[in-house]
């Protein structure tokens, strides 16, 4: 409890640090959005008027404040550009973003973990080495390049599906999940590479330990051996690092949607940072953060469940 309680209030004041970052970033960049919604030739009176009406008169404590508050009760601002509240706008989107992290999250546990056994298993030499050779170039790729290629070969070539024609959830869950396996394997691909790799090392960490030698000498078999004590110890590594793929996995979701076309948070980032809308950048930016926070949180909690060594430290 006292693990979970300190792991809790870390959380807590992780997330206050990055909600103030978020918002000071917007205050330290030059100019403000007046110029960008009047236009260059608006007078100063109205720009006064406009920034008296968005709050840019008062304080920086003050609006971080009043910002804060209004966050955490769901008022997330309106935007400048479309004028419109900013939790509206992110609804859809957000759900978009978090289903292709998660689709792309479950091909990364269901493919690295076989494939990491499998390679960590294996005693024949060439096979290793061909095995390592692979998974070397794989981790180099960069998920948009294979974004890129899946377009151009499944979309253009083959046609089994229409680039940027995405079908939300809210029309067919069936194909929305369809549109997304292409860009969440984008995405899961390099991640998978880099599993491989840590569960493979790990594994024969693992075979050159006292105990694997002590249980061969009372007549352990080899798959028996891996079975019981290597696989399990093996992947307590890799729990932690599934859960940086987690978070890193959301971060890569913005750059692939602009391959595939989805209507993520991503485009609206992107859209949003160009227009100096910050209630809408900073939503997002926070959201996102908060994303990794929390992720990075369970990894920990599902750690200390499985090794109890944690407890005690």
């Amino acid at each position: 409890m006292k693990y979970i309680l300190k792991k809790g209030f870390t959380l807590i004041i992780t997330l206050f640090i990055v909600s103030l970052l978020a918002f000071l970033a917007f205050q330290v960049i030059p100019g403000d959005p007046t110029t960008k919604l009047l236009g260059t030739e608006a007078t100063e009176e109205a720009k006064a008027e406009l920034r008296a009406e968005l709050g840019f008169d008062q304080p920086v404590p003050v609006r971080y404040w009043n910002w804060l508050t209004d966050f955490l009760r769901g008022d997330m601002g309106e935007s400048y550009s479309y004028h419109m509240p900013v939790r509206e706008m992110l609804g859809e989107k957000l759900v978009i973003t978090f289903l292709l992290t998660l689709v792309s999250f479950a091909f990364t546990i269901l493919l690295s973990i076989p494939l990491g056994i499998l390679a960590g298993s294996i005693r024949i030499r060439w096979l290793d080495s061909l095995i390592t050779a692979l998974d070397q170039v794989v981790m180099s790729i960069p998920p948009f390049f294979i974004g890129i290629v899946a377009c151009f070969v499944f979309g253009i070539t083959l046609r089994w599906f229409v680039p940027g024609n995405f079908i939300s959830y809210t029309e067919d869950w069936g194909a929305c999940l369809g549109y997304l396996i292409l860009p969440a394997l984008s995405i899961a691909i390099p991640r998978i590479a880099m599993t491989v790799k840590m569960l493979r090392g790990a594994i024969h960490r693992e075979l050159e330990q006292d105990y694997v030698r002590t249980a061969r000498s009372r007549g352990a078999g080899r798959g028996d051996v891996l079975r019981r004590h290597v696989f399990k110890n093996a992947l307590l590594p890799v729990i932690t690092f599934l859960a940086v793929s987690a978070a890193e996995i959301m971060t890569g979701t913005i750059i692939i949607e602009q391959v595939f076309t989805i209507p993520g948070v991503g485009q609206l980032l992107l859209a949003s940072i160009s227009n100096r809308d910050f209630p809408v950048v900073q939503a997002i930016v926070v959201i996102l953060a908060a994303w990794i926070v929390l992720v990075n949180f369970a990894a920990d909690l599902l750690y200390q469940l499985v090794d109890p060594r944690i407890r005690l430290r």
